[in-house]
């Protein structure tokens, strides 16, 4: 499946509108060596870096949710709220 990282990533935030209502900005990069995107989560001074498989986001791009990802938003959300 072919797609940009603007479409993934557009995806991610339109999959998980808890990123928006938060003020979350989101990069990624496909990392060749490992074969997975690297997904960056930032707010504020606030920052977390996980990956994603690509089987994951052709998923994602096909619509399924992918669970991994989801667990990582809570948390980055759970540890911003406990911070402030």
């Amino acid at each position: 499946m072919d797609y940009t990282n603007v479409a993934l990533k557009d995806r991610i935030v339109e999959m998980y509108p808890e990123i928006e209502k938060y003020g979350i900005t989101v990069s990624l990069d496909f990392n060749r060596a490992l074969k997975t995107y690297d997904v960056k989560f930032t707010k504020e001074s606030h920052e977390l870096i996980t990956h994603l498989e690509k089987k994951d986001a052709d998923e994602c791009m096909d619509g399924i949710k992918c669970i991994h990802l989801g667990v990582q938003v809570g948390e980055f959300i759970k540890n911003f709220e406990a911070g402030e």
